[in-house]
């Protein structure tokens, strides 16, 4: 799991907030809470390493997305440790989550700046890291009570018209049901239509995370707005102004069409932060922002690090800990708890909610990977990781599947030395798969964005992970492959499905009982979607997009590692998660949409 060089030179280490006092009444409407400023442009961090396949870019820097992820301190891979049995549930006790008090300053980020380099991995370009390296996430300074303050989105009802989001995290741990995506007569696509970058100020960089797919709408974060188009067409059918930059997005979307955003405020001005304070719901198929809400302590917000949707609720984590709103009403589910002495980190959503929450002091850390009741944060079930490691990432609420950088050892800033499988009534270890940085190329940032893992899949009682790049033995040069672990035993299947000479592959989703793979190909071809037979292994290609040279150089920085992908019945988009102002030649795009023809 190799790493190219994170843009910024350099980032300080946070500051930890004050513990948190009681809650308290309500923010009245209308006032904002007093900001802090920030240094940095979008998110509160800096634009985190990428894997890249494919051909090696020339050594831009380049921010990448795997859904969004900032330069991971990585503790190593070593020897696993023998899991601890599963404890008491800790008192969440209430019928809300409770806000922690954060005991200890949050550790640096180790392998900053720098980190390993990565081959054929892109970075970002000069200017945009000389605008980011001003990011940096300062915690805020935390006094007096908890509040809550809200203020109506657009149209401040809930009348959102019934739809399929899109199948985001359903599905149980060994459904065998057949796949939804047929291969076409003709697998050859054309381009359904690109959508221009935004304008930013030289030398500028702002956050463009986000793109959900439902039945009708393609929709995609801009600067500080969502913009909804037409699948086919790329028409505009609607857009939600929001008064800042987006920091957060969930890929989560309910079946009637609803996810989860946590922006700025305000716009800030250049290479500074209003912080991530806000949380919304949006309605993808109405076009209306439903809600805003923030939460805080004293006169001061907290800012988030992660957002995320399971059932009718939006939950945020940061540092500072966490809370959960109705997704229709804005209503608050859970706050903090001034006796608290854990806090939750963040969540993981989709099927089911699942809590990253941490206790202890740092070096002596105990993750809880808490199974909770989205409507009520009680929990259902708990395992306990072994004390020491500091950093998890949900990669997958059901089936449960963590993932863990065990002593300090994966090494790579992958984020991964460990897969921790787990049963989500018990809260018992079903099995831990060992996955060695060296030898696979999926990654995850566990450090903020809890729900933050690229280049992997779960479903049918398996986990999906592509091998790290190796020599093919054809012409063409570089090659990888994507093997299957069982979840309850924690072994290889012995299923390998290979990308084939000067192609890599990565994990999409599952697909029934198939896997949906993206493979970039060598520098005359263009990039393809192939189903993954989940019994045979053997492949079928469902689109391969123009190689001209106009349309690679748009399709390679948008590819796994570098942007976001969704592909669904025949229709592949593709996006970036950051717009920058520069003085690079060409014309810049946000997004392109692909389909095949006929």
């Amino acid at each position: 799991m190799t790493q190219p060089p994170p843009p910024p030179p350099n980032q300080p280490p946070q500051q930890p907030p004050q513990q948190p006092p009681a809650f308290g009444a309500p923010q009245q409407p209308g006032t904002p809470p007093a900001p802090q400023q920030q240094p940095g442009y979008g998110y509160p961090q800096p634009p985190r390493p990428q894997p890249g396949y494919g051909n090696p870019q020339p050594p831009q820097p380049q921010p990448g997305y795997g859904n969004p992820q900032p330069p991971r301190p990585q503790p190593g891979y070593g020897y696993p440790q023998s899991p601890p049995a599963a404890g008491p549930q800790p008192g969440y006790g209430q019928p809300g989550h409770g806000y922690p008090q954060p005991t200890v300053p949050l550790h640096p980020q180790a392998g900053q700046p720098g980190g390993p380099a990565g081959g054929g991995r892109r970075a970002l370009n000069a200017q945009v890291a000389i605008v980011v390296a001003a990011v940096v996430a300062i915690a805020l300074i935390i006094g007096g009570g908890v509040w809550y303050s809200s203020s109506s989105g657009e149209g401040g009802k809930d009348d959102t018209a019934s739809a399929d989001g899109g199948g985001d995290g359903k599905g149980g741990d060994e459904g065998t049901a057949k796949g939804s995506e047929k291969a076409p007569a003709d697998p050859g696509s054309e381009v359904l239509f690109q959508i221009p970058a935004p304008e930013v100020a030289e030398d500028d960089s702002v956050v463009v995370a986000g793109s959900w797919l439902t039945d009708t709408v393609y929709a995609k974060t801009g600067v500080a707005e969502i913009v909804g188009y037409d699948r086919d067409k790329g028409t505009e059918l609607w857009t939600v102004p929001l008064p800042g930059p987006v920091c957060e997005a969930t890929r989560h979307v309910t079946e009637d069409g609803r996810t989860a955003v946590v922006f700025q405020p305000r716009m800030p001005a250049k290479n500074s932060s209003e912080g991530c304070s806000q949380v919304a719901a949006i309605d993808l198929n109405a076009g209306k922002r439903l809600w805003t809400r923030t939460a805080g302590s004293g006169d001061r917000p907290i800012h988030f690090d992660n957002v995320t949707v399971s059932a009718s609720t939006v939950a945020v984590g940061s540092t500072s800990g966490g809370a959960a709103f109705d997704i229709a009403s804005g209503k608050a589910l859970w706050s903090p708890k001034p006796a608290d002495t854990c806090y939750d980190a963040g969540y993981g959503g989709g099927a089911k909610l699942v809590a990253v929450r941490k206790c202890g002091q740092y070096e002596a850390r105990e993750l809880h990977i808490q199974t909770i009741d989205p409507k009520s944060g009680k929990v259902i079930s708990e395992y306990r990781m072994a004390k020491g490691i500091e950093y998890a990432s949900v990669v997958s609420t059901d089936p449960l599947v963590v993932a863990a950088d065990v002593g300090d050892s994966a090494g790579d800033g992958s984020g991964i030395s460990d897969f921790f499988s787990v049963d989500n009534t018990t809260g018992a270890l079903r099995a831990r798969i060992s996955a060695p940085g060296d030898s696979y190329a999926a990654e995850c940032d566990g450090i903020s964005r809890v729900e933050d893992c690229t280049g992997l899949a779960v479903g049918n009682g398996r986990l999906y992970v592509p091998t790290e790049e190796q020599d093919s033995s054809g012409e063409l040069g570089r090659t990888n492959s994507v093997v299957a672990f069982d979840l309850a035993s924690g072994r290889q299947t012995g299923q390998r499905a290979d990308a084939g000479d000067g192609y890599t592959m990565t994990p999409l989703r599952t697909d029934g009982a198939n896997v949906l793979a993206y493979k970039s190909g060598p520098y005359d071809k263009g990039g393809q979607v192939v189903s993954i037979d989940g019994d045979s292994f053997q492949q079928v290609t469902l689109m391969e997009n123009p190689g001209t040279e106009s349309v690679r150089d748009v399709e390679s920085g948008m590819e796994p590692g570098y942007g976001e992908v969704l592909y669904a019945q025949g229709r592949l988009y593709m996006s970036e998660v950051y717009a920058s102002g520069s003085e690079a030649s060409g014309e810049e795009y946000l997004a392109i949409a692909f389909g095949v023809k006929g």
